[in-house]
C-alpha cells in the first residue's frame, strides 16, 4: 500500500528521499543519453512524429494551469531537444530535465497525486512524457520504465490516442526511460509550436520494421459493491516489415484498469459487476 502524503507526511518524505537516492545511484551506473546533435544532416531518417494540443479543457480545472503548463513544457523541451541516444544508452526524462523548481523558471501547473487533482511547481510535464512514450512505441527503442496514473481524472476531451497510452512523472523515481538496443543512433526532437507540443524521433539508419498501436477490449464498468466506475482496455503493439507490410509480431503493451473520477459518457455501455479486481 503506497504511503499517502496527507496521511503520513513524515514517512512519505522519508520514502521519497529513499527512492530518489536509489535513482541517483542508477544514473551513476547506467549509460544515459546526454549528448546533443550538432549537425541535423546526421539524422536524415524520420522514424516517427507526433503532436499534442497544448490547451485542453479538463473538467473543471482552471485554464490558468493549462497556460502555465506551456511555460513548463518549453523549459523541459529545451533540455531534451536534439539529445541523441547512441547504442547501449538509456534515455531518461528526469536525468535530462532535472528537478523542476521555481528558481529554474517552472510555474504552478496541474498535478495528479495521491488520487487527487492538485497544483504544484512543474505541473503539466506529463504531457511531455505522453508524447515521448507514444513516439518511442513506434520505434525499435526498448521501453525500460513507464508509469501510469492510478486513476482517470478527466473525461475525454479531444482525445486522439487510446485511453491509458500515456505516462506519468514524479521527480525523480517515477520516470520515463527507454534504451537503444540497436546499432543505430537516434535523435529526439521536441518543441512547442503555436498550439501544439511537437515531437520527432530521427535516426541515422532507417529501421527495417514499422510499428502500430492497437486498442482492444475497451469498456466501462460499474462496481455495485463500492459504487465506483472503472475504465479498462488493452493496448498492443504490432510490428511489420517495412518493405512488405507483413505482420511479424504483436505484443501486449499494457492492460489498463483505472478508477474513474467522472461519469461515463451518456452514449457508453456500462457493464455492472459485483467486484472489480485491482491490477
Amino acid at each position: 500500500m503506497p504511503i499517502r502524503s496527507t496521511e503520513h507526511p513524515v514517512l512519505y518524505r522519508a520514502a521519497v528521499a529513499r527512492h530518489r537516492l536509489r535513482r541517483y545511484a542508477q544514473w551513476v551506473t547506467t549509460p544515459t543519453a546526454q549528448r546533443r546533435s550538432v549537425e541535423a544532416t546526421s539524422f536524415v531518417h524520420r522514424v516517427t512524429r507526433h503532436k499534442s494540443v497544448l490547451l485542453r479543457k479538463l473538467g473543471d480545472a482552471d485554464m490558468r494551469l493549462q497556460q502555465n503548463k506551456v511555460t513548463n513544457l518549453k523549459l523541459a523541451a529545451a533540455k531534451i531537444d536534439r539529445v541523441i541516444i547512441r547504442p547501449g544508452e538509456t534515455f531518461s526524462v528526469w536525468r535530462l530535465v532535472g528537478k523542476p523548481t521555481a528558481r529554474k523558471g517552472y510555474v504552478t501547473g496541474l498535478l495528479l497525486s495521491d488520487g487527487e487533482v492538485k497544483e504544484g511547481i512543474g505541473g503539466g510535464l506529463c504531457q511531455m512524457a505522453n508524447l515521448l512514450y507514444w513516439m518511442a512505441l513506434h520505434t525499435p527503442l526498448t521501453i525500460t520504465e513507464r508509469n501510469h496514473h492510478s486513476f482517470d481524472a478527466f473525461p475525454d476531451s479531444g482525445r486522439v490516442l487510446p485511453f491509458g497510452s500515456g505516462a506519468t512523472l514524479f521527480y525523480n523515481y517515477m520516470d520515463l526511460q527507454f534504451r537503444n538496443d540497436t546499432e543505430a543512433t537516434f535523435e529526439l526532437r521536441v518543441w512547442v509550436d503555436g498550439e501544439f507540443l511537437q515531437g520527432e524521433i530521427r535516426s541515422n539508419v532507417l529501421p527495417t520494421e514499422t510499428y502500430s498501436i492497437i486498442e482492444r477490449d475497451h469498456r466501462f464498468l460499474f462496481d455495485e459493491r463500492d459504487g465506483n466506475y472503472y475504465r479498462e482496455n488493452k493496448i498492443f503493439r504490432q510490428t511489420r516489415k517495412r518493405e512488405t507490410g507483413e505482420a511479424i509480431d504483436e505484443k501486449l503493451v499494457c492492460a489498463n484498469h483505472s478508477l474513474m473520477k467522472y461519469l461515463p459518457p451518456e452514449s457508453a455501455t456500462v457493464q455492472r459487476v459485483s467486484a472489480v479486481s485491482s491490477k
